[in-house]
């Protein structure tokens, strides 16, 4: 038996490169293929429940061409007679002039939980009638609603017509249609029975495919940042829902009937007693542990000072803003002692240590006395 060349072990090696090379390509496929892709609500790429990833391919299955437009822009070029408009997540819309081209452009109109604008533009016929939790069958003669039967809405708006139109309204008004200007246009006041999360729930499937799937060409506009940020009439307004309005009038009414209420509990101010009574001497004594804990000498001297001579001027005739001067010239006209230590007594230097400051005390208090006595 004879060993093997080089060639020949160089050959084997290749085909075994080659085969590793191609597992890794297929795994790394098979791998970007099955990843979850994240996303916005209704975005038509996102695998994520929010996303919209499992109705589009569904529709794409069924023979529908589904053109995801991500700007007003692309709906234009896209958009043509005999097509189909899905309209959803308007509240990044943030400009009328872009919701007059969306208006403009011609075909069938799907609209999914529009704005209080973006109905007002591409649905004039109908307003809104209030907000309710639905779920059940579609008690109405459309086609669509009646092959797929009861079905999980969720939270959503209903909705009533303006003026002389003939309305369809299923589902409790969740779910309306009427025709205008040669165009069918449908309104449904939530969009979650098309996402991915709720899309097998009972006949939340079926609705979203024959909603969407009415015409062989749809143009998906699901916008996931705003457009037309800098154009002017874009208020915080277009992010409020319409039902909400009538909760915050209510709230407003609600506090000025607190306001009102409180208001007039108010009376006069009445003298309580106290619920303990503290004796002079008790308060004393705590404020002076709390000097001495600081060692707040300087604090305490001035306090007995200020207190000294709020007692004295008064007696010698003073006013409250007499000078040094006049107050010593006076005492001392009463005082056994030196002037110039009735001076250094009453407006000395603060006391280096507690004696000092013991000793400030007694003459302060020795003044007083021989004053008020004389």
């Amino acid at each position: 038996m004879t060993a093997p060349t080089v060639g020949q072990r160089w050959r084997t090696g290749r085909w075994i490169a080659l085969g590793l090379i191609a597992i890794t390509a297929v795994t790394a496929v098979s791998v970007y293929l099955t990843a979850p892709r994240p996303g916005g609500r209704m975005d038509p790429a996102s695998t994520a429940p929010s996303g919209a990833h499992a109705l589009v391919t569904l529709l794409r299955h069924r023979g529908v061409e589904v053109v995801v437009a991500d700007t007003v822009a692309d709906v234009e070029r896209a958009a043509r007679p005999g097509t189909l408009l899905l309209a959803s997540e308007t509240y990044y819309v943030r400009g009328q002039d872009l919701l007059s081209r969306l208006a403009a452009v011609p075909g069938d109109r799907l609209l999914l939980e529009p704005t209080a604008r973006a109905r007002a533009a591409l649905a004039p016929g109908i307003r809104i009638g209030g907000a309710e939790t639905l779920s059940g069958e579609p008690d109405c003669d459309l086609r669509e609603a009646n092959q797929a039967g009861p079905v999980q809405l969720g939270p959503s708006d209903t909705y009533d017509k303006v003026g002389d139109i003939e309305l369809t309204r299923c589902y409790g008004g969740s779910l309306v249609r009427y025709r205008a200007d040669g165009r069918t246009i449908t309104i449904v006041g939530s969009a979650d029975f098309m996402t991915n999360g709720s899309l097998l729930k009972q006949g939340n499937a079926a609705l979203a495919m024959n909603l969407a799937g009415q015409r062989p060409r749809l143009v998906w506009y699901a916008p996931q940042q705003a457009e037309g940020q800098g154009t002017a009439g874009s208020t915080i307004t277009d992010l409020i829902p319409d039902s909400v309005a009538w909760i915050v009038w209510q709230l407003c009414l609600v506090v000025v009937l607190v306001a009102i209420w409180q208001g007039r509990r108010l009376g006069p101010l009445v003298a309580e007693k106290l619920p303990v009574v503290v004796r002079a001497s008790e308060t004393v004594e705590g404020r002076a542990r709390l000097y001495r804990s600081q060692r707040a000498r300087g604090q305490a001297a001035e306090a007995l000072r200020t207190a000294t001579l709020q007692r004295l001027t008064p007696r010698l005739g003073l006013g409250p803003n007499a000078s040094p001067a006049a107050v010593v010239a006076a005492v001392a006209q009463r005082y056994a002692g030196d002037g110039s230590a009735v001076h250094h007594t009453l407006f000395g230097p603060p006391p280096a240590t507690d004696s000092d400051l013991l000793h400030l005390a007694q003459a302060l208090d020795d003044i007083e006395r021989q004053v008020t006595r004389s």
